[in-house]
């Protein structure tokens, strides 16, 4: 489970430190996915062969790998799937993985990419995995068609707004390369996409295990036009999945050295969520609703006359207020919802199952409230996207719609809109657990 002071994709504090972006190139050239399918499907050997192919291995851990592995024959001298599975003996050992992340890249792109489990009980892993990627694969047995777990992966999908999805139809080698059954399961796909409201679906046929259609084209595809999978993966354009661009800061920690240099020093440190922030623009703090001015920004210690989205800055304000870590910074003409009583979507993680009255912890990125799940309005059957009338119970993996209250306004825009404001983690009060994820 994750502790409340990890890096948790959908609002794990980060214990009064300034968020740096570690990335160092601009957001056109990073692309994050995530891959999710059935066990056996597969996923390992696509993952280990496309960084296999594509060359973004070194080559002492091919080496140790070769070592390692027990496969010999036609295809490779490798087992691929142990480029994902490099931690199997921990998982021998009864300790959960939760989603594993690699990193590569191109001379056209980088990659993040996040490995979820393929197990039905590990829906939790893929929420997780899922909440910051900007496309999804799933991969689907062309054996088999689609499957339960496919239709839960892509309501997931659709639950966290995710832009794109591809669909990989594997393991084409044992059907014979079938246009007509590749054609079968992306109708039958198309069709339970349009139910779910999944908007942009595309399709490709693959054989992770002889390397067709992943890095490189496949004469064994002579029907198919399309782009091999890399090549895809190199050139989809895809959408961030929130469309505002109205100005949202929270605030991470209030700078207040007090030494006699810097004696009236008051500087309120974080990232910029969305938008842009200028010299005297007119904002209000949240949940206070105090109001002032902007009358200084320091960015790489350096003061700058504005602030987009995704620099971390020091802002200042002109008036002595009193502002908290957790508290919003917006521009006073584009307020969010700011509320003590949200509606949302939420997945269970907790082992143990909810319990009426349970005292929570409420973490949006920085801000922390006292919560409670008031109503769990209805749950959401996986299997096909309808809503379920409640139980009144809450397990482990299952999805629903929920009523919480909180002891402090939440300031928040709708996840579609801005996921960065609209997503929240439930907390544990008592062990400090993670037990849910959710948004608004």
């Amino acid at each position: 489970m994750l502790k409340e002071d990890q890096a948790s994709p959908l609002g794990g504090g980060l214990r009064g430190r300034i968020q740096q972006n570690n990335s160092s190139f601009s957001k056109m050239d990073l692309l994050r996915f995530f891959t999710a399918g059935n066990v056996d499907d597969g996923k390992s050997t696509l993952i280990g062969r496309l960084l296999y192919d594509s060359q973004s291995i070194s080559t002492d851990i091919i080496e140790t790998l070769t070592r390692q592995s027990k496969t010999t024959g036609e295809y490779a001298d490798i087992d691929l799937a142990l480029l994902t599975d490099g931690l199997r003996a921990e998982r021998e050992q009864g300790i959960t993985i939760d989603v594993a992340y690699k990193y590569f890249s191109t001379d056209k792109r980088k990659f993040i990419i996040a490995d979820t489990p393929g197990h039905a009980q590990y829906t939790r892993n893929m929420f997780t995995g899922a909440s910051t990627a900007q496309l999804a694969i799933i991969l689907v047995d062309a054996r088999n068609g689609i499957t339960d777990q496919t239709k839960r992966h892509s309501i997931i999908s659709a639950t966290l707004g995710i832009p794109k999805v591809l669909v990989c139809i594997n393991k084409m080698d044992l059907v014979e390369y079938s246009e007509e059954r590749f054609n079968e399961i992306a109708a039958a796909y198309r069709d339970f996409a349009e139910l779910i409201g999944l908007k942009s679906v595309d399709f490709i046929p693959t054989s992770a295990l002889v390397g067709d259609n992943v890095v490189h084209s496949s004469e064994r595809f002579g029907w198919y036009k399309g782009l091999p999978l890399l090549q895809y993966l190199e050139s989809v354009e895809v959408e961030e999945a929130e469309s505002s661009d109205e100005a949202r800061f929270q605030v991470q920690l209030v700078i207040r050295p007090q030494t006699d240099e810097l004696h009236d020093y008051r500087g309120y440190a974080g990232s910029v969520l969305s938008g842009t922030f200028q010299l005297g623009d007119e904002v209000t703090v949240l949940p206070s609703g105090q109001q002032s001015k902007i009358a200084r920004i320091e960015y790489n210690l350096s003061d700058v006359d504005e602030a987009s989205k995704n620099q971390p800055v020091v802002l200042h304000l002109e008036d002595d207020l009193d502002v908290s870590r957790g508290d919003s910074i917006v521009l006073s003409s584009a307020l969010p919802l700011s509320e003590k009583e949200i509606n949302a979507t939420v997945c269970w993680m907790d082992n143990q199952p909810f319990q009426a009255g349970q005292k929570l912890l409420l973490q949006q990125n920085s801000f922390r409230t006292k919560a409670s799940i008031r109503v769990i309005t209805s749950k959401i059957d996986i299997h096909n996207f309808q809503e379920l009338e409640s139980d009144g119970e809450l397990k482990l993996n299952e999805l629903a719609k929920v009523q919480i209250r909180t002891a402090e306004a939440v300031s928040y825009d709708a996840f579609k809109k801005q996921a960065k404001t609209g997503a929240f983690i439930l907390i544990n009060e008592n062990t400090n657990q993670t037990v849910a994820a959710g948004v608004i």
